[in-house]
């Protein structure tokens, strides 16, 4: 089964900037649609961002215009460029395949916290 491997979270004052990663335990991320996830503590999990195999991208209205999502097929990789991170932006984030029938079992994730 293909293993879904999240990096790059990390603790950012508010107002700066992180890039997280998503790359594939094999080369599948270039011919499917990926979605960045968040879950916050006592929270769902909520869908941030999507990618289409094709570069469409939609974005959760509280993260549009902050976060760009990007893919390098030729790297086997989807990223999530966040800037002008808030408090709220805290959480773990996850990606997975699109739509829902594809989607593979969690990673562990990339923490994310951002102080005030």
């Amino acid at each position: 089964q293909v293993q879904l491997v999240e990096s790059g979270g990390g603790l950012v004052q508010a107002g700066g900037s992180l890039r997280l990663s998503c790359a594939a335990s094999r080369r599948f991320l270039s011919f499917n649609d990926i979605g960045w996830y968040r879950q916050a503590p006592g929270k769902q999990r909520e869908m941030v961002a999507t990618i289409s195999s094709g570069g469409s991208t939609n974005y959760a209205d509280s993260v549009k215009g902050r976060f760009t999502i990007s893919r390098d097929n030729a790297k086997n990789t989807v990223y999530l460029q966040m800037n002008s991170l808030k408090p709220e932006d805290t959480a773990v984030y996850y990606c997975n395949f699109l739509p829902d029938w594809k989607a593979v079992g969690w990673g562990q994730g990339t923490q994310v916290t951002v102080s005030s």
